[in-house]
């Protein structure tokens, strides 16, 4: 079998230079069950990383399901097929009676290009807004939202960006309302901006729980301020549900329940399938309709029946295995674990998230809340070294992020913990 080197080589040769990969050491991955994946030497990783594999790794329900189909059946939607029907009845089933329509897509990125367009259809504006640390996706229309990878040629000039929230650093100088307000006051200005362009405002696309902003804890009105501001200015509300979605949370099947709020698009991905690329979005009828007529679109693999059947597969083991109330038992122990570290390590300044989504803020000083963003990268190849995947973002890429598979267990996360205790020690 290959060697590491080699195979880096490889992929240079073969898919080009700059593909990114994990950690310092890359892991050459060959098998995965559960919670756990091995390597090509027969080592055992602890997964505390990816959402993708929502119902663990190589489960054998959806394994089948894929099967199953695969050998009977697979086309597109411009034949009949009742396996759609029956997942988006079974999908839409899950939220607000509003929210009753949708379209599958393969990627959350195709889905939160068709949002953007929706949100067009419906306004017959192009404006969006979205958080100066957002992710949506990788289509040239999404990538537009990007900070960090700002688009070849600059912005379109249709888009505006209100600062991500950060419950440790407020906007604003203090937690709660006037946090609120602050946020609020940007996006109003943001929408203002918009309107007095040739744009027009469209849409605000958000993640309701930030991960990628480092999923801070909001205050119970912010949202519910921001939908209102949203909807009086005439524009579409739209929830990126690709990493708080599924249960992820343990206390709601999705981030906007979670958050107390209604969007009028929702968008889907990774977790879907349990790995078989599926995406989708979730409208009311009257949205997506408009956006129908507006655009002629299609999907080749988009809802197909094999994608359908993984995707149905996930749902029934979410509930068979009663995964979401895992979530928010293991998250809370874990969470709880991570509070009695910080009351031994000084490098963690702050620990939040909710279910299966986690972690804690690494800091220099906690007086000055200073990121320690390098010794958090130390941490994450530290983690892997000693068979633990786990990964870091945030507005200042300092806070672990600690996503794993629905199936988690409180055994697995005390060995991370252990783990994490043995590597901030040696720090």
């Amino acid at each position: 079998m290959s060697g590491t080197q080699e195979i880096l080589a490889r992929r240079e040769k073969l898919l080009g230079s700059n593909v990114s990969t994990f950690y310092e050491k890359p892991v050459h991955l060959v098998k995965g069950e559960g919670v756990w994946l091995w390597d090509a030497d027969g080592r055992r990783y602890l997964d505390c990383y990816n959402n993708v594999p929502h119902v663990g790794h190589c489960h054998p329900r959806v394994v089948q399901a894929i099967a199953r189909q695969a050998s009977t059946l697979n086309t597109h939607t411009r034949y009949l097929h009742e396996g759609i029907l029956d997942y988006v009845e079974r999908l839409t089933g899950t939220f607000d009676r509003h929210l009753d329509t949708a379209i599958l897509t393969c990627t959350g990125s195709e889905a939160n290009d068709i949002a953007l367009r929706m949100a067009q259809a419906v306004t017959g504006n192009t404006g969006v807004i979205a958080t100066n640390h957002t992710y949506h996706g990788n289509t040239a229309a999404v990538s537009q939202l990007s900070t960090r990878m700002p688009p070849v040629g600059g912005y379109g000039g249709h888009v505006r960006h209100v600062p991500a929230p950060d419950s440790y650093r407020p906007l604003g100088g203090a937690p709660g309302s006037a946090f609120a307000d602050a946020w609020a006051a940007a996006l109003e200005e943001a929408i203002g901006s918009l309107q007095e362009s040739p744009f027009g405002f469209s849409a605000l696309i958000i993640d309701p729980f930030f991960a990628n902003e480092g999923f801070p804890e909001l205050p119970d009105e912010l949202l519910a301020r921001v939908s209102a501001v949203v909807r009086k200015a005439g524009g579409l509300l739209i929830c990126d549900e690709v990493q708080p979605g599924f249960g992820r949370t343990g206390t709601h099947m999705w981030g906007h329940q979670r958050a107390g709020i209604v969007p009028d698009i929702v968008t889907l991905g990774k977790p879907m399938g349990n790995g078989h690329p599926i995406g989708g979005v979730v409208a009311n009828a009257d949205t997506l309709n408009a956006f129908r007529k507006a655009f002629r679109y299609f999907n080749t693999f988009g809802g197909n029946p094999v994608s359908c059947a993984a995707a149905m597969a996930v749902l029934d083991v979410l509930e068979d295995e009663n995964l979401m109330e895992n979530a928010r038992t293991v998250g809370a122990h874990a969470r709880f674990g991570l509070e009695r570290l910080a009351e031994r390590h000084g490098l963690i300044g702050d620990v939040r998230g909710s279910g299966l989504f986690f972690g804690c803020e690494l800091v220099l000083d906690r007086p000055e809340k200073t990121p320690a963003s390098h010794l958090a990268t130390r941490v994450v190849n530290e983690m892997r070294e000693r068979g633990v995947l786990m990964g870091k973002l945030g507005i200042h890429q300092n806070a672990t992020k600690i996503r794993p598979p629905m199936p988690f267990s409180r055994d697995n996360a005390d060995l991370m913990l252990s783990t994490l205790d043995d590597v901030l020690t040696g720090l």
